[in-house]
């Protein structure tokens, strides 16, 4: 079984913002891949189905994103603000980046070893404050356009991955 994780925060005055970009690929997921609606699990929504005979289950938490667990066989769908809109990164391992979510994977889990696509939502805007307010905040319509645009291309990366493995 594989579990594809989009990180994001619960609620719908999160909906729009660009923490919650790992929702967004993984309700694109889930219709791409012709799997039920989400349900309700323990802590999280739950859709799951085979892709080319592959379980695959995927999880939105429904815990804030610095509280939100593991699993086994994991790739994790997060928003990254040092990465700009309209592109993405897939790998296999590396560190948190400082984001909250990933840390605390990495803490329950005790290794950086989990594959991760990290959508972009940058840049950080310059003299902009906190970034936690910038990822907080909606996305310009500009940014909305570039992340359905990719929508396509990272479910494909996704759907490799469940295939293949981590690159």
């Amino acid at each position: 079984m594989r579990a594809v994780v989009g990180l994001g925060n619960p609620g719908p005055e999160y909906a729009a913002t660009r923490h919650n970009a790992g929702f967004w690929l993984a309700d694109a997921l889930v219709a791409r891949w012709g799997f039920p609606p989400f349900r309700r699990g323990e802590r999280a929504r739950v859709s799951e189905g085979l892709v080319t005979s592959v379980p695959v289950r995927v999880l939105k938490p429904t815990t804030y994103m610095n509280r939100s667990n593991p699993a086994t066989d994991l790739l994790v769908l997060v928003d990254d603000f040092q990465i700009p809109s309209g592109t993405f990164r897939l790998r296999s391992d590396g560190s948190s980046g400082g984001h909250n979510g990933l840390k605390s994977i990495e803490g329950a889990l005790q290794s950086q070893a989990y594959a991760r696509l990290r959508i972009g939502v940058g840049p950080l805007p310059e003299g902009a404050g906190d970034w936690s307010d910038y990822v907080l905040a909606p996305f310009t319509p500009e940014q909305v356009e570039q992340v359905e645009a990719l929508l396509p291309q990272m479910v494909e990366a996704v759907t490799q991955w469940v295939k293949e493995g981590a690159p």
